[in-house]
């Protein structure tokens, strides 16, 4: 059987002003191993019993500055390096866009690190053991008394004299705290197979109730989480509208924020004499005029714009835009025919940018050029 050992000399009081004064007295008496315990913070008890600044924030600084840093690192090289998508045409480097995962990675690893400091280093987790725990002592402070306790291992204890200290500071209760040297020595083993049997029951059980709730259960009607949503793709016919057809025109009269509507609806003769390419033939613009011509003109037009449709007889073949009257046309008429439309062309306002329309045009004047040359077109 075991001798109980002794591991402190405790004493209770019923007032923060008690234990402050019970604290600044042993101190003085140069007793280095004691502790307080309240079942609050007592305001001024770091100066009563002299303690330094914790460096536990120097770990929990250190710890937010490395995940900061890190996450931060990480984000711009995905979105400069690994994905460098445009985003809202926003540049790569979009650093604002950052802050908010910044910072809570910064957060969450200050308190990571710092909880994990504190189980391993200083609660010196796993073993759990503690003389102070079950006692009468340790109920009575976790409730609503203010106690004192001085442990056997300072360098100036004496059972006696801290007893006499004790008392003359009028507390409520003085009583020693004894232990059991066994129990107190028994440590937990990290990597004891049950220990780990145990982790990994723990794991397997916490994996499956998550994938469940997460998978199954939240996937369960009435919750589909808007996978079955009443919405309509490309191409789609519905009863919704008379017509059946999903895709709807813009409605008449609407105008996009920031858009001017084609001020010459309706007026060919005005477009044409007020109307001005506001390009320049360079090289850029024939070829950004040739790929939307083939594209949108040429099933008609042909390839060249002579009329001779690519479409073998299926649609009527257009008049050629080699002809006298349409290489008189100023730019701004060709423009407009683009624009609204002429005869049974429909307007591929729609379908073209402006810009792309001016360059149409100056496409169409360079096949006019070409299959109309002029002699001094030849030297």
């Amino acid at each position: 059987m075991n001798t109980p050992l002794l591991y402190s000399v405790t004493a209770l009081f019923d007032t923060p002003d008690g234990i402050i004064h019970a604290a600044e007295a042993v101190r003085k008496a140069g007793y280095k191993r004691y502790d307080i315990h309240t079942p609050y913070p007592v305001h001024g008890m770091d100066d009563a019993m002299g303690l330094k600044d914790s460096k536990l924030g120097f770990i929990t600084l250190g710890a937010g500055l490395m995940g900061g840093a890190g996450v931060f690192a990480f984000i711009s090289w995905v979105f400069m390096a690994a994905y460098p998508n445009v985003i809202g045409g926003k540049p790569f480097f979009s650093w604002p866009a950052f802050v908010p995962v910044t910072f809570e990675i910064t957060v969450l690893s200050a308190v990571l690190v710092t909880i994990g400091s504190l189980i391993a280093f200083f609660f010196k987790f796993p073993n759990n053991s503690h003389p102070l725990h079950d006692t009468p002592y340790m109920k009575a402070v976790s409730c609503d008394t203010f106690g004192i306790s001085i442990q056997a291992d300072d360098p100036k204890f004496d059972e006696a004299a801290v007893t006499a200290l004790l008392t003359s500071l009028h507390p409520r209760t003085v009583a020693p705290v004894c232990y059991d040297e066994a129990e107190l020595n028994h440590t937990w083993k990290t990597f004891d197979p049950k220990f780990l049997a145990l982790l990994a029951g723990v794991a397997l059980l916490v994996s499956a109730a998550t994938y469940g709730t997460m998978n199954v259960v939240l996937y369960m009607p009435p919750f589909d989480w808007m996978m079955n949503q009443n919405k309509f793709k490309p191409q789609q016919t519905t009863e919704q509208y008379p017509d059946s057809r999903m895709m709807r025109p813009v409605v008449a009269g609407t105008v996009a924020r920031g858009f001017t509507p084609y001020p010459y609806k309706g007026m060919a003769d005005s477009a044409g004499k007020s109307l001005v390419n506001p390009l320049q033939p360079t090289a850029k613009v024939l070829a950004l005029g040739k790929e939307k011509y083939l594209t949108f003109c040429s099933p008609c037009h042909g390839n060249f714009a002579k009329g001779d449709s690519r479409l073998r007889g299926q649609f009527p073949n257009p008049p050629t835009l080699h002809s006298d009257k349409v290489r008189t046309w100023p730019d701004g008429s060709v423009y407009h025919v683009i624009t609204e439309g002429q005869n049974i062309m429909p307007s591929y306002a729609s379908q073209i940018s402006r810009e792309e329309r001016w360059a149409v045009v100056h496409y169409v004047r360079a096949l006019q050029r070409a299959f109309n040359a002029k002699e001094s077109d030849q030297q």
